[in-house]
């Protein structure tokens, strides 16, 4: 039976089996039997499909794994939990940007606290797409609904889209290059994310209290693991309906 939902995402993502087998190094003719005879990949290619066409490794193959192993799996992605994200190591934010060699997503209302906190933020993200890393950092939209509700609930007001047009002046030094991103998102935030490569952040939101207090997950993609492509595809879902930031924006 065909794998429509691969075939799916293939296409969405414009490729061919031909394309998705030169990225993952197998066989055409592997690939083609992936999405026509609904052959499951080994683990070893699982995790780099599902990364490159963005969905999760559960989505694409819903009967790869036994849900015993799902809870197993999941529960082992947990890295570490942190009471508040100011609890996080200092240079555990800068180490995770180093060690990217593929992807960085960031998905917040600002996270200003970055490259003001760490003065190697941006010089390192430049170098790091001009090496090939894709970048997408998607921000709350300053004149959004959603940055203003976020604001009141905080008590800062109008303090939050500043922070946002704040953020933007650091970032627009990396606006010439064509591997990095930025977007402006008008969406109810649960979570922010912060991604690099199978590592991830998960800065986990409490009404009226600053992100900064609020607790955060470290997580590592294992596979098998539900939580990180979780965490991914909600990731998506609010870029599939933000709209690109420069050169609107300024």
């Amino acid at each position: 039976m065909p794998n429509e939902r691969l075939r799916d995402a293939l296409h969405k993502q414009g490729l061919t089996p031909t394309e998705l087998a030169a990225r993952v190094k197998v066989d055409p003719k592997t690939a083609e039997r992936w999405v026509t005879q609904g052959r499951a990949p080994y683990p070893k290619y699982r995790s780099a499909i599902a990364a490159a066409l963005r969905e999760s490794e559960s989505y694409l193959w819903p009967d790869a794994y036994s849900d015993e192993r799902r809870n197993e799996a999941s529960q082992s992605e947990v890295a570490h939990i942190y009471p508040r994200r100011g609890a996080l190591p200092p240079e555990l934010w800068q180490r995770l940007l180093d060690g990217a060699t593929r992807q960085i997503g960031i998905l917040a209302y600002a996270g200003l606290f970055l490259p003001e906190q760490h003065p190697r933020w941006v010089p390192t993200m430049r170098a790091k797409a001009e090496a090939g890393v894709q970048i997408e950092i998607l921000l709350g939209d300053p004149d959004g609904s959603q940055i203003a509700e976020r604001g009141e609930d905080e008590g800062i007001g109008d303090a939050m889209a500043g922070k946002v047009r704040n953020v933007l002046a650091f970032y627009r030094e990396l606006r010439d290059l064509e591997n990095v991103a930025i977007y402006f998102h008008n969406t109810t935030l649960y979570n922010s994310i912060y991604r690099f490569d199978d590592d991830m952040l998960v800065n986990t939101h409490l009404y009226g209290t600053p992100a900064a207090y609020a607790p955060v997950m470290h997580l590592r993609r294992i596979a098998g693991g539900e939580l990180f492509d979780n965490y991914t595809a909600s990731f998506n879902r609010v870029l599939s309906k933000s709209r690109v930031v420069w050169p609107e924006a300024w």
